[in-house]
């Protein structure tokens, strides 16, 4: 890492899952791995499961292919894992870079926001907060899902293996890619979920060859409301890159859309999905799924590059 003088950060969470953003829309920043790697640290740094640099969509090549997407997509989502990898997208930060868009005066809040990500254009909007709450909401357009393993794996509701610390016995799980790689493993109950060890990332047989995401999830029933039945589902996550994160709003949709999938024909297709931090909603759209849920930006600071860089 080089450089110095001072750089202007914003601290920002959705259900907890955090991230230090970056307002770098001209494309000055040079942002590599060990740069990321001293933001995220915990103790030497900001602190974050993620880096997420804001910038204009026509100063990156995968931006390029965004705009080609969609000419509205005019900012683009660069997000980074705290170890420093580059990632496709993340639920929660899409939501989180939402309302940073909002601060920084690149979005008013009405209409929907179109913002690249390197798994495709993601749409934005805000919306209430079903339980009445006063943190503003965000629905993320998640764009489309599918079963890695296809008819089989649907069939057998499983087509990988998962040893977890902590648990007796490896559990089968099941892939699922929602522009990332997830692998779901049901529970049988919340005692076991508690008792999950995610210090150490769990084995997944096979292993898919850019890695997995990994969630453990306690189905907790359905209920009526007024809309129709509404699924709900609590889960722990190992992010690739990360570790155990606070939430993760793509595994909260790969979580609820094996929970679909095994319940088969009738099951819900909105679901209550709870973390750690908090909860979210996942929609399914057919071979679509949508994702709302909370955005909140807590701290804005400025940190010295040199200090940074000598930790």
């Amino acid at each position: 890492m080089t450089g110095t003088g001072l750089l202007a950060v914003t601290k920002g969470h959705g259900t907890e899952n955090d991230f230090v953003l970056l307002d770098d829309r001209t494309g000055e920043l040079e942002l590599g791995p060990e740069l990321v790697r001293a933001l995220a640290d915990r103790r030497a740094g900001v602190g974050g499961d993620g880096v997420i640099r804001l910038i204009a969509s026509d100063r990156l090549p995968e931006g390029a292919a965004a705009l080609a997407e969609d000419p509205q997509a005019r900012w683009f989502m660069d997000y980074r894992n705290a170890d420093g990898s580059v990632a496709e997208m993340c639920g929660n930060g899409v939501r989180v870079v939402a309302a940073f868009a909002e601060r920084i005066g690149l979005w008013d809040g009405r209409g929907e926001l179109a913002l690249g990500t390197r798994a495709g254009v993601r749409r934005v909007r805000r919306v209430p907060d079903p339980d009445g709450g006063p943190v503003a909401w965000y629905s993320v357009e998640m764009g489309a899902w599918h079963l890695p393993g296809g008819a089989a794996a649907a069939a057998e509701g499983a087509d990988a293996e998962v040893e977890v610390r902590g648990l007796p016995v490896a559990r089968a799980g099941l892939s699922v890619d929602v522009g990332n790689p997830h692998t779901v493993l049901a529970l049988a109950g919340l005692e076991e979920l508690a008792a999950a060890d995610l210090t150490a990332a769990p084995q997944v047989d096979p292993v898919p060859p850019t890695g997995t995401n990994v969630e453990l999830v306690v189905p907790l029933g359905e209920r009526r409301t007024a809309d129709g039945a509404v699924g709900a589902v609590r889960m722990r996550v190992h992010e690739r890159g990360v570790g155990e994160t606070r939430s993760c709003g793509t595994g909260a949709c790969a979580a609820a859309l094996a929970v679909r999938a095994w319940a088969g024909a009738g099951a819900p297709d909105v679901w209550r999905v709870e973390v750690p931090g908090g909860v979210v909603r996942v929609t399914v759209h057919g071979g679509r799924v949508e994702l709302a849920g909370p955005a909140v930006l807590v701290a804005e600071a400025e940190v010295d590059l040199a200090a940074l860089a000598s930790r």
